[in-house]
C-alpha cells in the first residue's frame, strides 16, 4: 500500500512529477457558475487537482475558478483530455491549443488521450509527446486503455504513458490491467468511482460505514487510495466536496480491502473500451 497521508498527499509518476491522489472530477458541471463555484469550493476545501476535458465543454469554467483562487496555478494539478473526433496527429495538437485558450492556461500538467480510437490513437500520442517535450505538459497519458491498447502504444512511443485513467469501482476492479499498469509504472486513476451512482443504491459498504464511521462514498474513495489509484470524484454540492476529502483519519483493514476487491463483476457503468461510438 502506498502512502496515504492528507489531502495534499501525492503519487509520484515516472518521470518524477508529483499527482495528487485526490482531485475533483467535473464531468457534467455547468460551464458556468456550477463548475466555477466547485471548482473555487474544492480548491478552498484543500483540493490541488482539477480533472477536465475538451468534451465536458466546461474547460472556460474551470480556468475561470482557477484563475479567481487563492491558491498559486503551480500548485494546481489540472488534467484535460483530447477528444475522439479531434484525435490524429496535427489535430490533436490543434485541440491542445483550443483547450489551452478555454482553460487561459499557459501549461497543463496532464493531458489524456480519452479514448483509444482504432487507427488513430497512436498518431495521437505522438503528438502528446511533441507537447511533452515541447514542454507545454507536464506529464502525458491515456484514458480508457485496456492492456493491448497500451501494449500497443508501447511499442512505438518514445516516451511510455504516465497515466491510465479508467473505470473503477467495486464491481469493475480489472486487477489484471491494474498490475500490467503497475508493471509498467503508469499510474492508474479512477473516473466514476462511484459507479455513477449506482453505488448508493446497493447495500455492499454497509457494514463497513457502521465499523469506520464513514459513508459509502468516503470508503470506496479510501479504497481507491489504498489501493494506489488516484481517485477524481465528481459533485458540484459543497457538503459532497468536503465529505470526499474527509478520509485521511481512517485506514481499511487487509480484510476489508479485499473484500471489495472480491466484489468484481466486469460490470460497467460506462462504455467498453474494445466497443465504444463516442
Amino acid at each position: 500500500m502506498k502512502n496515504i497521508t492528507d489531502i495534499n498527499g501525492t503519487f509520484k509518476l515516472h518521470n518524477g512529477v508529483e499527482m495528487p491522489y485526490l482531485g475533483l472530477g467535473t464531468y457534467q458541471a455547468d460551464n458556468d457558475d456550477e463548475v466555477v463555484e466547485a471548482v473555487l469550493h474544492a480548491l478552498e476545501t484543500g483540493y490541488r487537482h482539477i480533472d477536465t476535458a475538451a468534451v465536458y465543454h466546461n474547460e472556460k469554467g474551470v480556468g475561470k475558478a482557477i484563475s479567481q483562487s487563492n491558491v498559486a496555478r503551480d500548485d494546481i494539478f489540472v488534467t484535460s483530455k483530447v477528444w475522439n473526433s479531434d484525435q490524429g496527429y496535427e489535430s490533436s495538437l490543434k485541440a491542445f491549443d483550443a483547450s489551452m485558450d478555454r482553460l487561459g492556461l499557459d501549461y497543463l500538467d496532464l493531458y489524456l488521450i480519452h479514448w483509444p480510437v482504432e487507427g488513430k490513437y497512436k498518431d495521437t500520442w505522438r503528438a502528446l509527446e511533441k507537447l511533452y517535450k515541447d514542454k507545454r505538459v507536464r506529464a502525458i497519458g491515456v484514458s480508457n486503455f485496456l492492456q493491448h491498447h497500451l501494449e500497443d502504444v508501447l511499442k512505438v512511443a518514445q516516451t511510455a504513458p504516465m497515466v491510465n485513467q479508467m473505470e473503477f469501482h467495486p464491481y469493475l476492479v480489472q486487477q489484471e490491467l491494474i498490475d500490467f499498469c503497475d508493471t509498467e509504472n503508469i499510474q492508474y486513476e479512477s473516473w466514476s468511482p462511484f459507479m455513477q451512482g449506482e453505488l448508493f443504491d446497493l447495500d455492499i459498504t454497509s457494514d463497513l460505514e457502521e465499523k469506520y464511521g464513514k459513508s459509502s462514498a468516503q470508503i470506496i474513495l479510501r479504497w481507491n487510495l489504498q489501493k494506489g489509484v488516484v481517485a477524481i470524484p465528481k459533485s458540484v454540492h459543497k457538503n459532497r466536496i468536503e465529505q470526499n476529502a474527509d478520509i485521511f483519519d481512517f485506514e481499511l483493514s487487509k480484510e476489508d480491502m479485499l473484500y471489495l476487491n472480491g466484489l468484481d463483476r466486469h460490470h460497467r457503468t460506462g462504455a467498453d473500451p474494445d466497443n465504444f461510438d463516442l
